[in-house]
Order: structure tokens, then sequence, then C-alpha cells
């Protein structure tokens, strides 16, 4: 244990002593009275020595020889309570320190600078350096983490984290606030997935297993890196303590073992008479992180036997050992001295791929081809060399693409056995890691996909509303009309591709209704009818009492629709296409055991085809942008990404089951909507919807947009429809222009502005004036941004809008505004 008050300099420690000095002393170390004394007595000789005398001269050197020699008493007093103070200070963080020594904890203590006044040696080991944990060269994110929770532990007095990570590894962190005067904080990392391993192996040498080892007279231990007693069999406490209840947990290992001239073990207790023992020493880490040859820095599992034993019932001993071996939760395989496998228990089966009809002979049988070599040298170096261990880097054949750490020591006196291999099942955590990878490319993808739109979305604005302006002043016999008209149709299709973006990235703009999924199928049926084909029969099968759905009708006939297409794809021989839809109720949902479906009841959409199938490898990659199977110039590779987008924000689930030559079956799975408490909509907004557009609209309008080319088009667009327009760039020009003007009766912005955004725009507008309406436009979904522009009366937008959408949405939020007004 490090103590950093001494290196840290006497600033910092004196500023302590000087706030441990009582409240009835002064600076100088005087008590106040005897100061206040002092002063008197001096002042009154040096009156004294005036009025007899009659002398300035002789009263004023009285007065200074005084002064000197109280300034000398003063740093002497100051010296001594200062050093006296730090010797107190500096012992107390001693006695810290000897305490934090002794825990299996990784302990460290700051101070309110951020200072690192103290750590224990497992801080060094684990991290490397003896620095504040705030400055930890931690993994991405969770320095972050730590800095976050120290100043809610500085604020509340405790703190705690659980997603640290360091080189792999993840801790738990729990900071408190300590000291008298509550001007330190006490950081403890725990490290979590070696904490599982270690926890296990105390229960099954504490346990059952304990006891089964115990009878046949296996001595068992685990013990922690600071070399303390975590758990003992039976048969340990009987030989060490005399009492095999007695308990251990805590003592000192290395107290209970004597080692004598030629190194034999022996147990202290038994002296001269006991027999000499066998140990086997296995370190209980996460095999992932390489142990450098530094396996004390780990807790471990310490096996012992007695050597008479060994010699005359060597196979007897092996397997006790194997029996031993197979409770335990990692895996661990037995080598002999010629690299033969004589013993591996499932663990190491599962994780290594050995299959229980054809197991191998040597370990080079379970690696690819590129590591026999390595694998074979180092069993054999192992075999023959010291009894040491180290880490070898293969990768197996049932899963070459994945190296795993495997780890090899070198054990002598069971017999055959000569090198000892472990490793930790990691597949499910690869998975793990693969999904998570897989998870947060396509959400980055995602971003990505909806900021592109987002732009491109402002430039079909302007090229939409040029062209609606063009036609405007173009007849359907003029040479120029068909050719602007082709530039708006192409614009259309560019606005559709940006729905299709949106729709991945689940920012589209969405209109919601209570629907049921017959009504939706029956109206698409005639479109697919013609869309798959002659060669493709077409089956639709719905079930009975289906519960209602809230979702978007014209996206999921979109979703039908896509799914369908490429269905026809794959059966370019012909077959039959099946959409069938299924009542899935919370009790089928709990039967699937899926880790991803949350139970409760659902209204599924069934899409099944008898075409070629997909293959595994890309069935991880059909939902994401861009990808397709099929020719180059035959699809966009936004089908299935746009049905996974619209799925996703209308609250779905979507799953693929497919094989190769099988087929394809889509399974989608909507949450029924409950209908309790829903509100019918008010019949004059429906009546307000349906009234007539009128041909011109009069008022002022505030039109504020930070993109150039939009917010020409709709200034143009809105002036010729009969308004008076006036813009501004950005949500400080709008404010200004409609403090300047008295006469504006709507306002129209955009969303995502530099220096003020449009929300922000509008909560100040709506200080001066609650009641003007408000239209915010975006090329965001309206959903994404309903938090940020949740206002009242207010209109949304979406972009590309074309001339007539933006005049009638003016028109309509006017018309709105000033029937409120006359009621």
């Amino acid at each position: 244990m490090r103590d950093y008050g001494q290196e840290r300099g006497r600033l910092r420690v004196n500023s302590r002593a000087d706030s441990l000095i009582a409240a009835d002393d002064d600076a100088t170390g005087f008590p106040k009275p005897v100061a206040a004394a002092v002063f008197a007595a001096m002042a009154i000789t040096v009156a004294s020595a005036y009025l007899l005398t009659g002398e300035t001269m002789i009263a004023l050197l009285l007065a200074g020889a005084m002064a000197f020699f109280a300034a000398l008493v003063w740093f002497y007093v100051s010296a001594t309570s200062d050093a006296s103070e730090l010797d107190s200070y500096i012992a107390d963080w001693a006695i810290t320190s000897a305490v934090a020594d002794q825990s299996d904890q990784i302990i460290a203590v700051t101070d309110r600078a951020g200072r690192l006044v103290c750590a224990n040696a497992l801080y060094a080991r684990t991290f490397g350096q003896y620095v504040p944990p705030t400055d930890l060269k931690l993994d991405s994110g969770s320095a972050a983490i730590a800095m976050e929770a120290g100043r809610a532990a500085w604020r509340d007095g405790a703190a705690e984290a659980d997603s640290l990570r360091h080189q792999g590894n993840d801790y738990a962190l729990e900071v408190l606030r300590i000291g008298r005067a509550e001007d330190h904080l006490l950081w403890r990392f725990r490290a979590l997935l070696q904490a599982s391993v270690v926890e296990e192996a105390k229960r099954l040498v504490g346990g059952a297993a304990g006891r089964v080892a115990s009878n046949a007279g296996l001595i068992a231990a685990v013990v922690g890196p600071e070399g303390r007693i975590r758990s003992v069999n039976s048969a340990f406490a009987l030989r060490a303590m005399g009492d095999g209840n007695a308990n251990a947990v805590g003592r000192d290992f290395a107290s209970f073992m004597r080692v004598d001239d030629a190194q034999n073990i022996f147990f202290e207790r038994e002296g001269q008479t006991g027999p000499a023992l066998h140990l086997l020493h296995m370190p209980l880490t996460d095999n992932d992180v390489a142990m450098d040859g530094s396996e004390s820095e780990h807790p471990a599992l310490v096996l012992l036997l007695d050597r008479q034993n060994i010699s005359s019932r060597s196979d007897s001993t092996l397997l006790q050992l194997e029996m031993m071996l197979s409770l335990l939760p990692f895996g661990l395989a037995m080598v002999s001295r010629d690299g033969r496998f004589l013993f591996a228990n499932s663990a190491f089966a599962k994780a290594s791929g050995i299959a229980d009809d054809s197991p191998p002979s040597y370990p080079g049988d379970l690696v690819i081809a590129d590591d026999k070599a390595a694998m074979a040298d180092a069993v054999r170096r192992f075999a023959s060399g010291p009894a040491q261990g180290g880490d070898l880097a293969v990768r197996f054949r049932h899963q070459p693409e994945e190296p795993v750490s495997l780890s090899i020591a070198g054990v002598r006196g069971f017999g055959d056995a000569a090198v000892l291999l472990s490793l930790r099942d990691s597949s499910e955590e690869a998975t793990l890691k693969q999904q998570v990878a897989q998870a947060t490319k396509m959400q980055a993808v995602g971003q990505l996909a909806g900021g592109v739109a987002h732009d491109f979305n402002n430039v079909l604005t302007a090229i939409l509303g040029h062209c609606d302006l063009m036609l405007l002043r173009h007849s359907p016999g003029d040479s120029d009309y068909d050719d602007v008209q082709q530039i708006k149709n192409n614009a259309g299709r560019a606005a559709s591709l940006t729905r299709q973006l949106l729709a991945f990235s689940r920012q589209q703009t969405l209109r919601p209704q209570i629907l049921q999924l017959p009504d939706v199928i029956a109206e698409t049926s005639h479109l697919l009818q013609r869309l798959i084909g002659e060669k493709v029969t077409l089956e639709v099968r719905h079930d009975r009492n289906l519960g209602a759905i809230r979702a978007d009708p014209g996206q999921l006939e979109q979703v039908i629709i896509n799914l369908a297409v490429n269905a026809r794809d794959a059966m370019e021989q012909g077959g039959i296409l099946s959409i069938e839809t299924k009542r899935i109720s919370a009790s089928d949902v709990r039967a699937m055991n899926s880790d991803v479906l949350p139970v409760a009841d659902y209204s599924a959409i069934i899409v099944r085809d008898q075409g070629c199938g997909i293959s595994a490898e890309n069935q991880a990659k059909i939902f994401e942008p861009f990808f397709t199977t099929k020719d180059v110039g035959k699809g966009t590779g936004l089908g299935l990404s746009t049905v996974y987008g619209i799925v996703k924000q209308s609250g779905g689930y979507i799953f693929v089951d497919s094989a190769l030559g099988e087929g394809t079956t889509f399974s989608i799975y909507f949450p029924v909507h409950d209908m309790r408490g829903e509100v019918a909509a008010e019949p004059e907004a429906k009546s307000f919807e349906d009234a007539p557009d009128e041909q011109w609209g009069s008022g002022t309008i505030l039109l504020v947009e930070d993109e150039d080319m939009v917010r020409a088009v709709a200034e143009r667009a809105l002036t010729r429809q009969g308004y008076s327009v006036i813009t501004a760039s950005d949500g400080e020009d709008g404010v200004e222009q409609f403090a300047a003007h008295d006469d504006i009766d709507l306002v129209i912005s955009d969303v995502v502005m530099p220096v003020m955004d449009g929300p922000a725009m509008a909560r100040i507008i709506r200080e001066r004036d609650p009641q003007v309406p408000l239209i915010f436009m975006s090329g965001y979904a309206e959903e994404q941004l309903r938090k940020s522009i949740d206002v009242d009366n207010m209109g949304f937008l979406p972009k590309p809008f074309t001339v007539a959408q933006i005049c009638d949405s003016a028109q309509k939020a006017l018309r709105k505004c000033r029937s409120k007004a006359e009621a």
C-alpha cells in the first residue's frame, strides 16, 4: 500500500492539519485569552517606560525588542504545532494503508482535489500504475462513467457503476464520501467476470463436491491473490486445524504450510511426522486475459495430495482427480507425456467442439491446420519442462474465425498426466459480442441514413418546388412542359428513396390508426395478384378473434408488398405465396421462451414462400440497407431494410426462418392495441379537414428557414397564393422579425437550425402572442421531434413538400385559427 500523503508535499497535509486546530486557538497556536493577555502586558510595559523616562526613542526601542522576542516564540510554537498535526495525519494514513492491504478488493482514496492519497497493492497490479481512478486508462466510455460516479459521490455521498472495462475485463465500482470532514473519496473496484468463477469454485469446494473430494483423500482450498483462504473442504480443515468443521476463511494459507530444505511441502500442524504433499495450483481467471506467468495475481484453486499415496495409488488418484475436475464449471483436460488426451470434462468438450461419438486422440486434432504445430510444441514443452503455466491463442476447427486463449500448465505426480489444459466456454459470450456489434453497426448506419435523407429532403424540396412553379407558367401543350414534368417525376422517385432510408432508420413520419390486419391485406391483395404474376399462387388465411393494432396502414401495405415481391423473385419457377394472420396470446409467447419477444398479446402476419431460401450467413445481413443477393441492377437493397424500419417504428418485431432449398418464412408480431381509454376524434376536426380549400389566401406569414433554396421556394409559393411573407434565416432573426411586425398571422419554421432552433424560437414567440399558430417543417420524422416541438396549436409539414402542400397547410392553419377566434 503506497501512502501519497508524504509524496504529494507538505502543502496539502498542512491544510488538513490547520482544519484540525481547535476553534478556541488562533493561528499562532496560543489560546486566544493567553495571546490577548500577552499583548496587553506588552502595551502596558511600553507605556510605563515612556511615562517614567519621557523619552520616545527609549519606548520605541523597548517595543521593538519585545515584538522581536514575541515573533520568535510565535514561529517556534507554530512549527511544533504543525509538525505534531502532520505526524498525526500521516500516521492515520499509515493505518489506513495497513488495513487496505489486507483486503482482497481493489481500493484507492482520493482527496477533494482529485489527487491519489493512497491505494493498495492490488490496485497497482490490476491497473498497472498509481494514478487517481479518474486518470486510469480505461476502455472507451468507462473513464467518463468513473468521473460521473466521482461527481455523484461528492454530491450524494455514494455512487455505483457496473459497466467499467479495462483491458477487456469488466469491473463494478463503488464510490463513498469518507472522512471526518467528508473531504475524501473511497474507490472500490470489483472484478465481475472473475467473481462468478471464483464464487462457483468456493461453492463447490465448500459444498457437496468438496465432501466427495475429502472422502477420496483430495485436499482442496480456494485462495485469494493476497494469500488468504476463501473456502476449504473438510479434509483441509482436518489436516490443517485438527477439526473438519473448523473455519479457515480469512486465514493466511502459507501459515498452515511448512517447506523443508528439499522444498518438500508439509502441513505445519503435522510437524515432522506428516507426509509430504504434492500441490497443484490452478488460477481462477478469465482465459481471455493472459497471465504472463503472474498466477499469484489471481484467485486460485489449490489441490493437495499426499506424495506416498501418489506413488502407490497413481491410477486411483488420477480417477479421483478426474471426478473432481468434472464438477468444475470451466473447461479442463489432462494430457499424457506423449501428448495424448487422458481426460476432458464436459465444459472443455463443449467449448472445444469435441463430439461424444468421436473424441480426438491429440489436442492438435481440435485446432485448424495452421495451429497444429504450435499446439504440439506447447504440449511437448510443458510436459517435459518445469511445472509452470502459460497461454496459447488457438483457433478450433468448429470455430475457425474466433481465436480463443488456451491455458497450458505442466503438472507432476499424477501418474501419466503431465499437462493440464484449461479454457472457458465463450460461445455464448462470442454470440452476444456479435449481436452487440451488429446492433451497433445497424444503429450507426441508421443514423447515417437518417442524416443523409434529411439533407437530401431539403434539396428535393427545392427541386419539387421549382418544378411546380415552372408548371404553373406552362400549359400541357408547351414544349418545356413534358421536360419539367419528367424532372418532377424523377424527384418524386428520389423522395421515395429517402422515405425508405428514413423507414430503415425509423425516422419517417407515420400516421398510425387503429386497424385490423385482414382489412389491410384485403386492400392489398388485388395489387399483389398483379405484382407476383401468374406463376405464383397467392393463398390468404385469417385467424379468428384477431386483436386490433395501431399502425400506419399505408406503411403496413408497403411491408406486405415488399415481402411479396421478394418472395416472387425467390420463386423463379413459380410456387405458393402464403400470407396468414394469426392470434398470438401471452401464453403462446411464454411457451416460445423467446429472449426478444416480450410476453403480451400479439396479432401476427406470417409470409411464407417456397423459394430458394436464404443461407445462414446472409440471414444476419438481410435487414442491412443496400444488401441484396439479386443481380446487379435488379434491386436497391432497401426492401427488407424498409420493412425492418417500419415494423420497429410501429412497435413490432420481425423474425426470419429459412434454409437453402426449403423456402423462407417472415413472421411479424404487432402488439394488440388496448382500446380502453381511447378518445374518439372530435367531429369538428374532421369537418375542418374536409372543408374545401380556398383559392387565394390572405394574411402575413413569418417564414423561418436556414436553407436558402428551401426558403426561396416557400416564399415564392406563399406570395403567389396571396400571402404577405416575411423571411428569416434562423431562430434569432425570426424572433427579431416577429417583434418588429405586429400583424403576423402565422409562423412557418424549420425545426433544426443553427444558433437558435425552431422550438426555442416558438417558445419566445408564444410568450409574446400565445394565440399565433405555428407550422413546423422538417426532413426528420414528426415522432422523432415530438418532444422538442410539443407545443399547442401546432402543425407539422414533412419535407419534401410541394407548392400545393405548403399553401394548403397555411390555409388550414389560418382557417382553424380564425374559426376559433370567431367562436
